[in-house]
């Protein structure tokens, strides 16, 4: 594109102050917005390092917290098994006292006769009202 040279030269001169101080500003302005994307740039770096962090703790409390779940579940499934052994072995003891000659009469002697329930008495029933007489007078 030509340009026209303007007749008056301090006009000409306004207009080469005017580009230059536009290309001044454009730069200064270019800068202050590369700054502010690296500013910001290096806040984002810092929340991202922090909330790294914070998931590290959260998922290493996550996994203490699973292992000890862990830790008291078969902790209880053998205390458990324990109990069903111990009243397996009591059970079997009992059952193989009952199956010895001999002793299932001494069972049922030591074991008290049940008692038949007592009858209740029937219920009396109320006495009849006697009629009342007329008497004649």
């Amino acid at each position: 594109m030509v340009t026209r040279k303007p007749k008056n030269p301090e006009l000409a001169a306004a207009a080469s102050n005017l580009a230059g101080a536009a290309r001044h500003i454009r730069k200064a302005v270019r800068n202050k917005v590369d700054e502010i994307g690296a500013s910001a740039s290096a806040e984002m770096g810092k929340a991202k390092r922090r909330l790294d962090a914070r998931l590290k703790k959260v998922e290493a409390r996550l996994i203490k917290a699973t292992h000890e779940a862990r830790r008291s579940l078969h902790k209880a499934v053998r205390e458990a098994e324990k109990r069903l052994q111990a009243t397996r072995k009591a059970a079997q003891a009992k059952l193989a006292e009952l199956q010895r000659p001999g002793k299932q009469e001494a069972a049922a002697k030591k074991a008290p006769a049940k008692k038949a329930p007592a009858k209740k008495a029937p219920a009396k029933k109320a006495p009849a009202k006697k009629a009342a007489r007329k008497t004649a007078t």
